[in-house]
């Protein structure tokens, strides 16, 4: 039977508790830093842009000269300087008529407009000055942050490292993805794979280790080999069976605070430390592994990577009912189409496929005994 059973909500918190942002620091260049998370606070060492200049193609004229000036009480400058966009301003000029507002005649520009102060001209600073804090520290760099990084010119930031996800598939029955063809009773691994794309995906350097058989020993020796990581997932044998070896090892290695979770699919998950290092380990068939990485590990690997990003959704009405079990937290496979989610497999722990056809998951409250069609719910976009 489950030792350490409890809700999901729990078993997620007890999870979290156990899991410390990254500490670790490391320097990279700028245009590598995309989706990294910054250390420390970032200044702009110059001011953007570092002069003034034209911000459309025309002519650098002195606003006061335009005073005046209509379509049809046209102005005559004889002191001007033709500028395309992004050059500077000349000093002695102070705003940019635009092409479509002036008239060049031999040596004498004619203008239609009269201009204010600095029209049509961006400022020395006016993006960004010397000095001014461009990111604070935790932030998460985007493509246009690591552009902007380049435009200062900072070519070098510090950022919290990855952090390091090992993962250790359990099996007897399980065969190395493409080694060979598959005997009766076989099956190629695809959870580990599946747990490494997503964990790196969230922000780790994930490492996937060649599977371990069923064997107490073996489990022992390969979590005692990867203790460096920050974060160990174990995929398979987290039942009640008797070569469900993992729940039975953390609780010797160290503590194994959650083994059974009223979850479904999911039930047989475990969570445990070892030497300082939280274990996650999930069940062996391929959908509540899958739910598992979304619900514990995901949280848990952007705890340690100090990333905060949300899970993507949706807002569907839900097109049939889907029953669910009173007490346990539901997680139902949908499709979406023309704003409706149609659920996709109620059961069915194993059937991977069917996530392939689904957009994402609906999520039932334990305390509620399933969803009536016609309900509006909130779809989890799978990444």
């Amino acid at each position: 039977m489950f030792k350490r059973f409890c809700g999901a909500a729990a078993a997620k918190e007890m999870l979290l508790d156990r899991c410390l942002p990254i500490e670790r620091t490391q320097f990279i260049p700028s245009v590598q830093a995309e989706s990294r998370v910054i250390s420390q606070e970032i200044r702009s060492p110059v001011s953007l842009p570092g002069f003034d200049r034209a911000a459309m193609d025309g002519f650098a004229v002195r606003f006061a000269d335009t005073k005046g000036a209509r379509p049809h009480a046209p102005v005559f400058l004889d002191k001007f300087q033709p500028v395309r966009t992004g050059m500077p301003v000349p000093g002695e000029y102070d705003a940019v008529m635009m092409l479509e507002d002036a008239r060049l005649r031999e040596s004498t520009l004619e203008i239609t407009a009269q201009l204010h102060a600095y029209r049509n001209v961006s400022r020395t600073g006016e993006d960004i000055l010397q000095g001014e804090t461009v990111f604070s520290q935790g932030h998460t760099l985007r493509p246009p942050d690591v552009a902007l990084l380049s435009a200062l010119g900072i070519g070098e930031v510090q950022v919290y490292e990855k952090p390091k996800v090992v993962i250790i598939p359990t099996g007897g029955e399980l065969v190395a993805i493409g080694s060979r063809a598959l005997c009766p009773g076989e099956a190629y691994e695809i959870n580990g794979l599946m747990a490494r794309l997503y964990a790196q995906r969230w922000g780790a350097l994930a490492e996937k280790i060649d599977i371990v058989s069923d064997d107490e020993g073996l489990i022992r020796e390969a979590i005692s080999a990867n203790l460096h990581a920050d974060l160990i997932i174990i995929i398979g044998g987290t039942s009640v069976g008797e070569k469900d070896y993992a729940p039975r090892v953390l609780s010797e290695m160290g503590e194994l605070m959650v083994h059974g979770v009223r979850l479904q699919p999911g039930k047989p998950t475990a969570f445990g430390v070892v030497a300082g290092k939280p274990v996650v380990c999930l069940p062996g068939y391929p959908v509540a592994a899958l739910f598992d990485l979304y619900l514990f590990v995901r949280p848990a690997v952007q705890k340690i990577a100090r990333r905060r990003d949300a899970l993507p959704k949706v807002s569907a009405r839900l097109a049939r009912k889907i029953p669910s079990r009173p007490g346990y937290l539901s997680l139902v496979r949908v499709a979406l189409k023309d704003g409706q989610a149609e659920p996709i497999m109620i059961s069915g722990a194993g059937i991977l496929s069917s996530v392939a056809r689904a957009d994402g998951f609906v999520v039932v409250p334990e305390e509620q005994e399933g969803l009536e069609a016609g309900e509006n719910v909130e779809v989890m976009l799978f990444e």
